[in-house]
């Protein structure tokens, strides 16, 4: 088959959807299929099918849309800033996608609900449509009008978005989702029809993330400390801030360790000051974008992911592979993943005081921060197997192929 995995974000990104995408594509390549990666480039701006080197600028395809995004046609998008970008970005990826030409593949399998609906209606209603939703964007979005955009219009917004995850949702022939968490939110509060959606987890390729495990690393543990690891994006939902916090007050009862913190982002001078207002300057490293992360695991002791919001976070499963103790967050599909007190410790999330009591615990207790890094390792190799999710994955590309082809007949 010619398979086509779509996502709206840019690629390559740091983060779960981007690793999918490759780890999807290699496996699908091993059985024969032909798979193409289309998205955003990694300035956010054109548009790239990036593994034929094909990029559209913008240029090619803005004058259109401003030609036909004035006010007096779409009123609603000069209220609001936040939807009005967001009708822009999602125009240029559309007209983009049909540019390059969507009509020959024989899937295509979106990974978000911008391109699922971008690629629905661009696309031969005879080619079957599939959509994987790695999260919730209107509750990401909430966040943000509490916090950024809380001074303009949010209602309209929140309508705008949550009107969007809706329609994502349904534009798809099946719409996968990992866990119960988010099967029941798009059905209770989005209203998407059970039948629309498969629980379906993702798998992962633990086989080459433990060979990278065993590559020399660059870094290594500083003597006789601990090391405590977050490996993200460093952004407002990520809750680094509370991690920041925690370490704080742990750095008042006791000096045997040092923080790891791997990513950028949006919030990363502002998590440096924090550190420095705290005094820890010698205890917190910022570590930035890193492509070692499996071999930097293997030096570490405790992984930390203070998240507010998560749907199935990458570097939780990266923990479990690498039989690390994990404190998390309490929150999306993560208690599906952690059992509390066997494979990793659950925590409030935004309350530092119990962060660091779980932090302090874990340090403490040698004995069980190796048990809960064992049975974490034992659940995840067995939990995220690749194999058995791509082969789950084809059952639904041929379903969907053979229900296309009966609707055809019956017309």
């Amino acid at each position: 088959m010619k398979i086509l995995l779509a996502t709206y974000w840019a690629i390559p990104h740091v983060g779960g959807v981007w690793t999918y995408m490759t780890q999807l594509k290699k496996k699908l390549e091993s059985y024969g299929h032909e798979v193409d990666l289309l998205g955003y480039d990694e300035s956010n701006l054109n548009v790239t099918v990036i593994n034929k080197g094909l990029v559209l600028t913008r240029d090619k395809v803005l004058p259109l849309i401003n030609a036909n995004f004035t006010q007096a046609n779409y009123p609603e998008m000069y209220v609001n800033s936040l939807v009005k970008w967001t009708e822009t970005q999602r125009y240029v990826y559309e007209l983009s996608a049909a540019y390059f030409g969507v009509q020959d593949y024989d899937i295509i399998h979106t990974q978000d609900i911008l391109s699922t609906v971008a690629m629905n209606r661009i696309k031969n209603p005879s080619t079957p449509l599939i959509a994987t939703i790695h999260g919730s964007v209107a509750h990401e979005i909430r966040r943000q009008l509490e916090t950024v955009h809380k001074s303009e219009t949010s209602y309209l917004a929140r309508t705008y978005y949550d009107d969007l995850e809706r329609d994502g949702a349904i534009s798809a022939d099946t719409t996968i989702v990992c866990n119960e968490w988010l099967q029941n939110m798009l059905i209770n509060e989005f209203r998407v029809p059970k039948q629309q959606l498969k629980i379906l987890h993702y798998g992962f390729d633990t086989e080459n993330f433990i060979r990278k495990m065993k590559e020399k690393p660059t870094l290594e543990a500083p003597d006789s400390k601990k090391v405590i690891i977050y490996a993200g994006r460093l952004v407002e939902l990520k809750g680094v801030n509370n991690l920041i916090s925690a370490l704080g007050q742990l750095k008042q009862v006791r000096n045997d360790w040092v923080c790891w913190i791997v990513g950028t982002g949006e919030k990363e001078w502002e998590l440096r000051s924090q550190v420095m207002s705290l005094g820890l300057g010698d205890s917190v490293q910022f570590l930035g974008k890193r492509e070692d992360v499996p071999s930097l695991l293997t030096q570490t002791d405790i992984l930390v992911l203070p998240t507010l919001i998560e749907n199935q976070p990458l570097s939780l499963i990266e923990a479990q592979i690498a039989g690390k103790a994990v404190i998390a967050s309490n929150v999306g599909g993560i208690p599906e993943m952690i059992k509390h007190g066997v494979t990793g410790l659950l925590t409030p999330p935004e309350d530092a005081n119990a962060l660091f009591s779980n932090i302090n615990q874990l340090l403490s207790d040698d004995k069980l921060r190796k048990k809960l890094g064992t049975n974490a390792k034992k659940w995840g190799m067995t939990h995220w197997s690749i194999d058995k999710g791509t082969q789950d994955l084809l059952k639904i590309y041929q379903q969907a192929i053979y229900n296309k082809r009966k609707d055809e007949k019956n017309v």
